[in-house]
C-alpha cells in the first residue's frame, strides 16, 4: 500500500459546495427532499461525476445507486462506500452528502495515481435515508437488507398523497435490479458526527464501534378537563401533571445507565391547550437509547413498570405503545481495525465514538462487514442549515476512508 497517498482536499470540498447549490437555501443550507425534482438533479449530478470517473452505474428497484470502478478480479464482491444525498427540509451541506462525495473522491484519487485494486470499488447512495418526505426512515437500505418489503416502500405516501413508487418512476430512478442482489464485500460510511463529542475533545477522527439501539414510544395520559379556577388541587384529574412525572422518569432512566444511556421527550400535545383549562389529555413521545441490548431491555422494562405504577397511583388512564425498536448495531471488527490502522498510519488524533443516530450502515451490517468513520461538525449541529465542518477535517476523514478501503480491496 502507498502510505503517502492522499485525496485531493480542495476537489472534494468543491464537489460538496457544487452539490449543495441544488436545493440551496438562503441561510446556506440545503432542502433536497427524497424523490423530488431537486433530488433528481442531485442524483444526475453525482451519477454524471461517477461516469466521468469511468464508473459503471447500476440502479435497483428502490432507486439505490451503485457506481463501480473495476478491479483486477471482477468476480470479487466490491468494497463499497457511500451514504445518502437526500436532506432534511432545513438540512446542511454535509449530512450524507459528505459520505457519498468522499467515496467518489477515493475513486478519483485512485484514477489520478493509476492504482488498480484487486476487488472492485463502488460508491453507493441510498434512497430516502432521512425519512423527511416518506417513512420509514433509511428506506433504500432497509429494503436492500430485507428489513421491510419493496411493496411497503412503494406504497408509502407523502403529505400530498404521492407514493414512492410513482415518484421513483417520475424522476427516472426506478431501476431494474432486485434490492439485495447487489453484492457487497465490505461497506464503509464516512459521516460528520452530528454531535459535539469530537469537537469538544479536540479530536479529528472518530472510530465508530457501534450504533446505539433505540426504542420509541407513544404515551397517552387521559384525565379530565375542568375549569382552572373553581377546581381544587386535590380534586383534579390533571393529565399534564401526571405526564410530567413520566417525562422526568425518562431522563432519570437514561442517567442511571451511562455513558450511553439516552432519554428524550421530544414531542408533546396537550388537549385542549387552553390557558385556564386543566389538561384532559396529553400525548407525548419517548425516545430511549443505549449501546447494549441488555441495557436497552432494562430501560424498556423500567419505563413500562413506572408507567404502570403511575397509572395505579393517579387513577388516570395511561397507555404506552412501543412504536419503533432498533437493536444496537456493533460494526465488524475487521472494518473497525481497518479504520484504526488507517488513522494511526496517517497520524490523526482519534477516539471511539458510539453513534447515537441511525445510518444506512446499520442495515448494510446485516449483509456484509461494515464500519463507520466520524469527523467533527461545528458545535455538534446537524439537521440544520448552519451545519458546518472544517475543510481540514473533511479531508482527513476522506484520507482515512481511502486507506481503509484500500486495505480491504487489496
Amino acid at each position: 500500500m502507498n502510505n503517502a497517498l492522499r485525496i485531493n482536499g480542495p476537489r472534494l470540498w468543491q464537489s460538496l459546495m457544487d452539490l449543495s447549490r441544488i436545493g440551496g437555501t438562503a441561510k446556506g443550507g440545503v432542502n433536497r427532499l427524497a424523490l423530488t425534482d431537486l433530488d433528481r438533479q442531485g442524483r444526475d449530478l453525482v451519477v454524471g461525476w461517477g461516469r466521468d470517473a469511468g464508473m459503471t452505474v447500476t440502479i435497483d428497484q428502490i432507486g439505490n445507486v451503485f457506481m463501480r470502478r473495476a478491479g483486477r478480479n471482477q468476480a470479487l464482491p466490491p468494497i463499497v462506500s457511500g451514504s445518502h444525498i437526500d436532506t432534511q427540509p432545513t438540512g446542511g451541506k454535509f449530512d450524507g452528502n459528505y459520505g457519498v462525495l468522499a467515496a467518489l473522491e477515493v475513486v478519483r484519487t485512485l484514477n489520478d495515481h493509476a492504482i488498480e485494486t484487486e476487488a472492485p470499488i463502488e460508491v453507493a447512495f441510498w434512497t430516502n435515508e432521512e425519512g423527511s418526505r416518506f417513512v420509514p426512515v433509511m428506506m433504500g437500505s432497509g429494503v436492500f437488507c430485507g428489513a421491510f418489503s419493496l411493496e411497503t416502500a412503494y406504497a408509502a405516501r407523502d403529505v400530498d398523497g404521492k407514493s414512492v413508487g410513482e415518484e421513483l418512476a417520475r424522476i427516472g430512478y426506478l431501476g431494474e435490479q432486485v434490492p439485495g442482489e447487489h453484492p457487497i464485500g465490505a461497506y464503509f460510511e464516512l459521516h460528520i458526527e452530528q454531535g459535539p463529542v469530537l469537537e469538544d475533545a479536540g479530536i479529528v477522527i472518530g472510530v465508530v464501534p457501534a450504533v446505539m439501539g433505540l426504542c420509541w414510544y407513544d404515551c397517552v395520559v387521559s384525565g379530565m378537563e375542568a375549569h382552572a379556577g373553581p377546581t381544587p388541587m386535590g380534586l383534579r384529574r390533571d393529565a399534564l401533571q401526571v405526564s410530567t412525572r413520566i417525562m422526568q422518569e425518562v431522563v432519570a432512566i437514561a442517567n442511571r445507565y451511562p455513558p450511553y444511556g439516552r432519554g428524550t421527550v421530544g414531542m408533546v400535545q396537550v388537549f385542549p391547550n387552553s390557558r385556564n383549562v386543566i389538561p384532559g389529555e396529553v400525548r407525548f413521545s419517548i425516545d430511549l437509547r443505549n449501546v447494549s441490548i441488555a441495557l436497552l431491555d432494562t430501560m424498556h422494562d423500567e419505563i413500562v413498570a413506572f408507567v404502570a405504577q403511575v397509572r395505579g397511583d393517579s387513577g388516570l388512564g395511561i397507555t404506552l405503545e412501543r412504536v419503533s425498536h432498533f437493536l444496537p448495531c456493533p460494526f465488524h471488527p475487521e472494518c473497525i481495525d481497518a479504520v484504526r490502522s488507517a488513522t494511526t498510519m496517517l497520524g490523526y488524533s482519534t477516539m471511539d465514538v458510539v453513534s447515537g443516530a441511525g445510518h444506512d450502515a446499520i442495515y448494510t451490517a446485516r449483509l456484509a462487514p461494515s464500519g463507520m468513520i466520524f469527523v467533527p461538525c461545528k458545535d455538534g449541529i446537524s439537521h440544520n442549515e448552519i451545519e458546518d465542518a472544517q475543510p481540514a477535517h473533511v479531508e482527513a476523514g476522506a484520507n482515512v476512508l481511502l486507506h481503509a478501503m484500500l486495505a480491504r480491496a487489496t
